[in-house]
């Protein structure tokens, strides 16, 4: 089939699909990008900016003429149904843990015409992974982490953080909310938190710095080992809270380390 069958003018409107495109070389058919893209740096340089996560510029969409717009999750729902309803070709992922992140790659490379670039990225981070998880398992402690997305209230972390925790070498504090996709069935009280008693707090406030005297303050946090200990950590954002990449590489790469810090 003639490459040009396949979409030449890809819109993003979360960040992972932008890094895919530069990771595979192909970041020449995309046209456009979400205002909250930081990976790679010089796509916010080279590439018009024509969304944020729950809103969208659609007339500038409309005017760079894309032939495929990629979004996430049922969070911009909204955005496609408009962008669809203005005869624009739409595909919305909603992928949660790092099994999905991997299919979500392969599908995405697919439906552009680049299924061998997208397979050699997986197996590169399959095989990352598996190296990670070799060396996880000589640690002589698998010390409990408890993950914060959000402050007010306390959030716990998405799925595919709870994976990259637990192949780090980590024991997850809320093993029962693992795989819970929605943040607010993740949703925790000071209590639930001092009673599992982490030994390491790691803190990705979404949009904002984590700031761990504020968790040291809370009421009873004196009785947590990670406050004893000072085993606080923040992770940016930008780094974890995407389902793409940069969690799968630099974010994971943050956990091992923390985790191997830990005595």
């Amino acid at each position: 089939m003639s490459s040009t069958r396949y979409p030449q003018r890809i819109i993003c409107l979360t960040e992972e699909g932008t890094e895919i495109l530069y990771k595979i070389n192909e970041q020449h058919r995309l046209v456009g990008i979400s205002g909250f893209t930081y990976r790679p740096p010089q796509a916010r340089k080279e590439k018009p900016k024509v969304s944020t996560f729950l809103d969208a510029k659609f007339e500038e969409i409309i005017e760079l003429k894309p032939d495929l717009v990629v979004g996430y999750s049922d969070l911009q729902a909204d955005i496609a149904a408009e962008l669809i309803k203005r005869g624009i070709n739409v595909f919305i992922f909603n992928h949660h843990t790092v099994e999905e992140i991997l299919n979500m790659v392969l599908q995405f490379t697919s439906l552009i015409g680049c299924q061998g670039k997208g397979l050699k990225l997986v197996e590169s981070y399959e095989k990352r992974i598996e190296t990670i998880k070799q060396q996880a398992s000589l640690l002589p402690h698998q010390p409990t982490v408890f993950f914060e997305e959000w402050d007010e209230p306390i959030i716990s972390g998405s799925a595919w953080v709870n994976d990259l925790i637990e192949i780090a070498g980590g024991k997850l504090a809320f093993p029962e909310l693992k795989n819970k996709t929605l943040a607010k069935d993740r949703i925790l009280l000071n209590e639930q938190v001092i009673q599992r008693n982490p030994e390491i707090i790691i803190g990705s406030w979404c949009g904002k710095m984590f700031k761990p005297e504020k968790v040291k303050q809370r009421v009873g946090f004196e009785n947590v080992k990670a406050v004893q200990n000072n085993h606080l950590y923040e992770i940016k954002s930008e780094l974890i809270l995407q389902p793409g990449p940069a969690a799968l590489t630099d974010g994971l790469d943050k956990i091992v380390e923390i985790i191997e810090r830990y005595e």
